[in-house]
């Protein structure tokens, strides 16, 4: 067996996604062993001494820094992995790609367009490998579903529906800002819902149904004012809570998606449904393993929504796991981004979600917030090139 070619990863941020990314490398050998590529874990960052020292040794990490620029300026690094808030994005993507290191960065691309749009000329014209961390594509039974859509077996397209419904920032007791709490600051997060919670139902919308042409959007912030952790004083609420839009797609079916952080009993309700001539499909992430399909075209007496368990050796990424009837979860979604990432290394084809996709989908959810402002509809602007 020739000797496996090593990237060395610099991990960014040491939160929720720095720990599910770190995991998604760990795992890659043992379940993808052929790939001709493997992750060694070079540097972790994190700006807190104590925090990123233990981080490092727990996971893993050969070496650890508190500046993001001394890991940029290392030549044992081959690929920047970005998980920390929004508002450092662009200036990291934009630092690793003139340094000619391959990008990974979480979601959303940006705060806002211009600042996506700058990472998306820059990432291009430096030409360095990249990918954009929206792990919802890579659950096996969405990968299925878009390879049903793309079989034709839906037919023509009426309807595309989603949300996505959380419940933790009800109380009006919850400060904004800081570690745990940056989503809730618009400076730091560039908007709410939108960004957070509705770019994934985009993603997966235009990568499986096409580009999103128009939007007519809804925007609501409940609480208004909430102490900064920054100041210890009480400030504005930039972002919003809910959302809902509908919207035209260029296949000329219709759209609705919603999100909030304000409805009880959900931590994380994603759901999706595609209506079509033939036939429909609708999955649920709570149930994740599971693709629900309805064929008109099976004898009436029968005819029904049939339950497909995503778990068979033959359906996407399941020939790497556990044996038919048995599942896998919500981790083993990164590690299969990772695994594409590697594998597009071999190949020289993009890893998708590109910079440039995640600029698509940036563009609707700028579209959702002006809507919303303008109460007005408003073209998106997207190009959806991707297949």
């Amino acid at each position: 067996m020739s000797e496996k070619k090593p990237i060395r990863i610099a991990m960014i941020g040491t939160g929720l996604m720095g720990r599910i990314h770190t995991n998604g490398y760990k795992r890659l050998g043992d379940f993808f062993p052929e790939y001709e590529y493997r992750p060694v874990l070079q540097v972790a960052c994190s700006r807190r001494e104590e925090k990123i020292k233990a981080f490092a040794e727990q996971w893993g990490y050969a070496s650890y820094e508190t500046d993001w620029r001394k890991v940029i300026e290392r030549d044992d690094v081959d690929a920047v992995d970005i998980c920390t808030p929004n508002d450092t994005h662009a200036e990291i993507s934009i630092a690793a790609a003139k340094a000619g290191k391959m990008i990974l960065c979480e979601k959303p691309l940006a705060r806002t367009l211009e600042e996506a749009k700058e990472m998306v000329e820059v990432i291009e014209k430096a030409g360095v490998k990249n990918t954009v961390w929206y792990n919802y594509r890579r659950i096996p039974a969405v990968t299925l579903a878009k390879q049903i859509v793309a079989s034709g077996k839906l037919g023509k397209v009426f309807h595309y529906r989603a949300n996505f419904l959380q419940d933790w920032t009800i109380s009006p007791e919850l400060p904004q800002g800081g570690d745990a709490l940056w989503r809730l600051d618009v400076d730091a997060a560039g908007s709410g819902v939108t960004g957070d919670l509705l770019a994934h139902c985009i993603d997966t919308a235009m990568w499986l149904n096409g580009g999103i042409v128009d939007v007519s959007a809804v925007t609501e912030t409940f609480i208004k004012e909430r102490v900064h952790q920054g100041s210890g004083e009480k400030k504005k609420v930039g972002i919003d809570d809910a959302c809902t839009f509908h919207c035209h797609f260029d296949n000329g079916s219709l759209g609705l998606f919603e999100a909030t952080r304000y409805a009880r009993g959900h931590k994380a309700l994603y759901t999706f449904e595609i209506n079509g001539e033939y036939a429909s499909i609708r999955w649920d992430l709570h149930d994740m393993n599971r693709l629900e399909y309805f064929d008109h075209g099976d004898d009436s007496i029968v005819r029904g929504w049939r339950s497909i368990h995503v778990t068979d050796g033959d359906q996407p990424y399941m020939n790497r796991w556990w044996i038919p009837g048995t599942s896998v979860g919500y981790e083993h979604s990164f590690i299969h981004q990772v695994a594409d990432f590697f594998k597009s290394l071999e190949t020289g084809e993009p890893c998708h979600p590109t910079f440039r996709d995640a600029y698509e989908t940036q563009k609707v959810c700028q579209a959702v917030l002006d809507s919303a402002s303008s109460r007005s509809w408003k073209d998106t602007g997207v190009e959806w090139v991707e297949k």
